[in-house]
């Protein structure tokens, strides 16, 4: 069964978007990426939501932000918060072993 894996960041620029290309290749696994902020790469919208079975915040703070925002869209989605502050850039080795580190044994 295809698990369908929404990660979410601020911007969509370093945090969500490695996650997104590291976790897309993984069998069994549909992926995408948003950002809560406005001006976001590319803005979280309703129909991710809904399309989304587990939702994968990097910070507290985006956990709050979209229960703020999204919580009727919410109900029956398991939200993992994985803790990783914005200090990474795209693709950075850090980043991508703690993604693995924290995500990983959510995703398998």
């Amino acid at each position: 069964m295809t698990r369908r894996v929404l990660f979410l960041c601020s911007r969509n620029r370093l945090r969500s978007p490695t996650a997104e290309q590291l976790f897309g290749t993984w069998p069994e696994l549909e992926v995408d990426s948003a950002g809560l902020a406005d001006d976001a790469e590319v803005v979280l919208t309703n129909e991710q939501l809904e399309w989304a079975d587990l939702i994968v915040v990097m910070e507290a703070s985006h956990r709050r932000r979209l229960q703020t925002r999204h919580r009727s869209r919410l109900k029956g989605k398991q939200v993992v918060c994985l803790d990783i502050p914005d200090r990474y850039d795209f693709m950075q080795p850090e980043l991508v072993a703690l993604l693995l580190k924290k995500a990983g044994p959510l995703l398998r």
